[in-house]
């Protein structure tokens, strides 16, 4: 299967479970075949949480343990690729690493210690309200994002080939919120704005639950799994494979740096977001079934790509303008490459 024809049967099947995600579920298909996490903003009842569960319903079941429990050893006999595909996280200010990636529990029949592991070993882990967390289970997600490890009692052990995180937050409610570090954001391949849908989305999504649609049934919306986690992995060394001329990345590195440079700007995005640029890139020309990059897949990547990474000053921002401002005047700005 190539990415195209992924992208293309991933899209249409997803039909019947979302409405109106045209311009955000394509950029979590992406991050899933380009390795990277998501960050995404918007107000509750948006379907954030439904566009994660629906991508890990594409994905086919991996196998369990086994001895088919809830733990696996530890050291070198440890278990890599076994997890669920889907795992919802709820952040709360009391919620402790251990919460996230599970501890050592002692069996006393067997006076041995066993891993039980927590929800991050998972393909696609949902950290719901993320900025609700305080800053020591915050590091313990940005190893996992980071490294694709964790560290449980000093012990590194990995996570699932397949891992992505996607995070939620609300843009509205700030109160018992912990705003997340620069280095934290920086994290995140992606950063998506879910606002809300049209009258005529709204009306089709309440026809939709009418007839009998219910998040915890994807099946019967017709989602149902179209690739594996070798298939994952065949898919990501396909885009790994696209074509990338130099003057498209002397483009990516000049739009990355006139981040740090525009007036509005007190820091830009670092050379990371040029990195991202160009797997981002990658991947939306494998989607359009090109093994080449131009400079319009560059263009549609970078607002999701950037958005996260610009810190306005104060000024610009009493003034209304926003980081998608200013990466819009960027773009029309840098010359593109013939």
């Amino acid at each position: 299967m190539t990415p195209k024809e992924f992208y293309d049967a991933a899209t249409e099947r997803v039909r019947g479970a979302l409405v109106e995600a045209e311009s955000t579920f394509p950029f979590l298909i992406a991050a899933l075949l380009a390795g990277g996490n998501v960050l995404v903003e918007g107000v509750p009842g948006t379907a954030k949480t439904l566009m994660a569960r629906v991508l890990a319903q594409l994905l086919a079941p991996d196998s369990p343990a086994p001895d088919g429990s809830n733990s696996i050893g530890t050291g070198a006999g440890a278990v890599a690729g076994v997890g669920e595909r889907f795992k919802r996280i709820q952040f709360t200010p009391d919620l402790m690493p251990s919460d996230i990636v599970g501890t050592n529990v002692y069996n006393a029949s067997t006076s041995t210690f066993a891993l039980r592991r927590g929800p991050i070993f998972a393909s696609i882990v949902v950290a719901d309200e993320i900025n609700r967390a305080p800053a020591k289970t915050q590091s313990a997600l940005l190893e996992a994002m980071e490294e694709r490890q964790v560290t449980i009692e000093g012990e590194r052990l990995p996570l699932p080939p397949v891992f992505m995180v996607v995070a939620t937050q609300n843009p509205v409610e700030f109160e018992g919120t912990y705003p997340l570090p620069e280095a934290q954001l920086d994290r995140f391949l992606f950063k998506l704005l879910v606002g809300y849908a049209s009258p005529e989305a709204e009306r089709e999504i309440v026809l939709l639950h009418h007839r009998g649609f219910t998040a915890g049934n994807l099946e019967a919306a017709g989602v149902t799994p179209l690739v594996d986690q070798a298939g994952v992995l065949d898919l990501r060394r396909q885009i790994e494979g696209v074509a990338l001329d130099t003057s498209i990345v002397e483009y990516m590195v000049a739009v990355e740096r006139a981040t740090r440079t525009a007036p509005e700007a007190q820091y830009g995005a670092s050379v990371r977001g040029a990195i991202g640029l160009m797997r981002a890139a990658k991947a939306l020309a494998a989607f359009a079934g090109r093994d080449y990059v131009t400079p319009d897949d560059v263009k549609s990547a970078a607002l999701p790509v950037l958005r996260h990474r610009l810190v306005l000053r104060p000024e610009a921002e009493l003034d209304g303008i926003t980081a998608d401002d200013v990466i819009a005047r960027i773009l029309g700005n840098v010359p593109v490459p013939r």
